[in-house]
């Protein structure tokens, strides 16, 4: 069975109507280009990557779905082209492409299946669940050998169509933010959930991106103060086969099928290119209000998934050139995510697609930078040979020596499923990272979970541990207490244990360490000690993400108390679960929360020993001078190195701003106010002894910035102790002296 069986029973070739063949136009660019030109008809270059194809056809729909079929005689360097005149933008199109069916060598050519165009810049239509999308027979009696025979099916009524945009775009009147990474305070958001309960928000514009760029919306942002916006993804997606069987979605698009194309579902311009106007105007929006615009990308795997998942792009022009494919079972792929299948980014043409991508939507886009889901897994398989991660991984290479790449923010979850993909703080200089050891650290301190504090040392200063080697600053460190994964904030003070039954798993899905504390009841309660521990756990949560070094990011919705009712998987929940409640910003209790966070945000901007870009030595930057940072217990003594290792829950970190490292753009040394910032994460209240001269200036100079267990702030302390409550943070603020 060299070449595969075929299902033949009850089905038909591919047809359709043939057409004249286009003119031969260019290789370049790739994807669907109207060109305007002053010499020649007006018309739409067509280019497709397909090295081992035997032919490609170029399919375009009218309005009723008719197909017309041409095919591209022209190839250069491998790329299918073709020139179409009087093609224009709003026009739906998509590629069939013929060539060997020999899935023993991962070759799946199958002309019966519409492809979307790799480089579309916009998409029509979803993709329906159907059998006869995917390239081999999904229901063949021999389940073990279903891969290898050909569903001959036509897939057209199932999937989506690419779209011809056109786009004279200049920016000409953007300005970009450019905050620095020391600067920045990140803000991770769901496009759709965050504005889809927005009473001030017209309901025609909730859940787009007209939405986000709303004066409602954005006006919370600029109130809170954040400077970037971290959006979940809003490439194309493809809700995937078991949650359409389950009447669910893939609520948060970590299922991507377009790399070009801003996701049609959130706009409320339309999906024939209008979702790419709607998409720049809101990007202009945050920018005037001095907010970058940050992108959750998923190049890791893609909507395809394994071997009988649908063929919609990229496996049918070329699936062994696309995919990382089984090493000793070529028909299957290397799975390092969890979802079927890794794109392959040893293979030039891969890192070509991605870094096209990653330059359109800076360029053309006006985005301002890029987060990387299971970015480890795009590090697999370098100069070392073998599948470990390799960080002089050519994909890396490219982006770091790129011209545009390498000015923009790029942030890596470093991390995937595979062996040996647990990389945090290994990415080279230029990516950020998120650090879920900060993460894991301040949750369990909070709760009491640690029996010392030595790594919340660390965590506090912005993990030097993790990021000093190799020049990296504390702002590689991506601090988060939560994120879209897992619980909100306030579940995470709620819930003991994960409730996510609504998902149809029957609670297996989603992490089971959580690291949470219900704080003596399951769930809501009407108990107010409870409540009022609760609270002030928020505020101490929140407070030590502000107040830590390196980049600080919020979970959208945190900052007034959101809950998913202890979801913490909530990625298929498009509806209230997932959407934020606005209303509780009518509730004193939350609203308190939002302006303890905003204050926070306000103060670490106005004093940049809060968000300093070198990492702390713990010496004097000057002979006889005080040291940068300095650590004590409650008795006010400098903490020795027998008291990191005693079980303790309450420390001081005393941060000088007269022996800051930092430079004014003259080179003179920077000065600023000193902070005392005091954690007692256990149950009693302590007499905390206020440290003195040398340390600090004079004990009656100490006022409170924040205390998350009284509201009162301004207050002096002439006394030499204060006395800090059970479960509580107190942030004092000595003023520097006169110069």
């Amino acid at each position: 069975m060299a070449s595969g069986q075929e299902l033949e029973a009850g089905v038909r070739p591919p047809g359709g109507a043939a057409a004249e063949p286009p003119w031969p136009g260019s290789w370049q660019p790739l994807g669907a280009r109207y060109r305007t030109g002053q010499h020649g008809p007006r018309g739409t270059n067509f280019a497709l990557w397909a090295a081992g194809a035997e032919a490609v056809d170029l399919c375009l729909f009218d309005d009723e779905g008719r197909e017309s079929r041409h095919r591209l005689t022209e190839q250069d360097f491998q790329i299918w082209h073709g020139f179409l005149p009087g093609v224009g933008p709003g026009t739906r199109y998509g590629f069939r492409v013929h060539g060997r069916w020999d899935p023993w060598t991962g070759a799946r050519w199958n002309p019966a299946k519409l492809l979307l165009d790799p480089y579309a810049r916009a998409v029509d239509g979803g993709y329906t669940a159907h059998d006869s999308v995917c390239a081999a027979v999904r229901n063949w009696p021999e389940r073990d050998v279903a891969d290898t025979v050909r569903d001959n099916r036509d897939s057209a009524r199932y999937v989506p169509r690419s779209v011809v945009v056109h786009d004279d775009d200049d920016w000409y009147d953007d300005h970009r933010p450019k905050t620095p990474w020391a600067e920045t305070v990140l803000y991770e958001l769901h496009v759709r959930g965050f504005t889809m309960r927005h009473p001030d928000v017209p309901p025609g514009l909730r859940g787009t991106y007209a939405g986000l760029a709303h004066p409602a919306a954005v006006a919370h942002l600029t109130r809170l103060g954040v400077t970037a916006v971290e959006l979940l993804p809003v490439h194309q997606f493809a809700d995937e086969d078991h949650l359409q069987a389950r009447g669910l979605v893939n609520y948060w698009g970590y299922n991507t099928i377009g790399y070009f194309a801003p996701h049609a579902g959130y706009s409320a311009a339309g999906s024939r290119g209008g979702q790419v106007g709607e998409f720049k105007r809101m990007v202009r929006a945050l920018h005037a209000a001095g907010i970058e615009v940050i992108l959750d990308v998923v190049f890791n795997h893609t909507a395809e998934a394994a071997e009988l998942g649908p063929t919609l792009s990229l496996r049918g022009i070329d699936n062994a050139a696309y995919y990382r494919l089984a090493p000793h079972r070529p028909r299957g792929y290397a799975d390092y995510t969890g979802c079927g299948n890794t794109l392959d980014t040893r293979r030039p043409q891969v890192i070509r697609l991605i870094t096209d991508s990653l330059r359109y939507w800076v360029t053309e886009m006006g985005v301002d930078g890029f987060r990387f889901d299971l970015a480890a897994a795009l590090a697999r398989g370098g100069s070392g040979g073998g599948d470990g991660v390799d960080m002089d991984h050519p994909f890396l290479a490219a982006v770091s020596q790129d011209p545009l790449l390498s000015r923009v923010k790029l942030i890596a979850e470093p991390w995937d499923v595979g062996p040996g993909g647990y990389q945090v703080g290994g990415f080279p200089p230029l990516w950020a990272e998120w650090n879920d050891r900060y993460r894991d650290t301040v949750r369990d301190f909070w709760r009491g979970a640690r029996p010392d504090v030595r790594e919340l040392g660390y965590r506090l200063t912005g993990s030097s541990d993790l990021y000093q080697r190799g020049g990296r600053r504390p702002y590689a460190s991506v601090n988060f207490v939560t994120a879209h994964d897992g619980f909100t904030l306030r579940d995470l003070v709620s819930y003991d244990r994960k409730h996510n039954e609504a998902n149809g798993e029957a609670n297996r899905d989603g992490t089971d360490d959580n690291r949470s504390w219900n704080h003596g009841a399951e769930g809501e309660t009407a108990d107010p000690e409870v409540n009022a521990l609760r609270l002030r756990q928020l505020r101490n949560l929140m407070a030590t993400l502000l107040l830590s070094a390196g980049v600080p990011m919020i979970t959208a919705g945190d900052e007034f108390g959101r809950t998913q009712g202890g979801n913490n998987n909530a990625y298929c929940q498009d509806n209230e679960v997932g959407w934020l409640d606005w209303s509780l910003l009518d509730e004193p209790d939350w609203q308190g929360l939002f302006e303890l966070t905003a204050t926070l945000v306000r103060l670490r901007r106005a004093h940049p020993v809060l968000r300093q870009r070198a990492f702390f030595s713990g010496r004097a930057a000057t002979p006889g001078g005080q040291p940068d940072l300095a650590w004590f217990t409650p008795l006010g003594k400098e903490m020795t190195e027998a008291d990191w290792f005693a079980p303790t829950a309450c420390l001081g970190m005393l941060l000088s701003g007269t022996a800051m490292s930092e430079r004014d753009e003259a080179g003179r040394p920077s000065r600023d106010d000193s902070f005392l910032l005091l954690l007692n994460a256990g149950p009693d209240p302590v007499v905390f002894t206020l440290p003195g001269e040398p340390w600090a200036a004079p004990e009656a100079a100490y006022e409170t910035v924040a205390d998350t267990a009284a509201a009162g702030t301004g207050e002096p302390y002439p006394r030499g102790a204060v006395v800090l409550g059970g479960r509580s943070l107190h942030l004092l603020r000595a003023p520097a002296p006169e110069a």
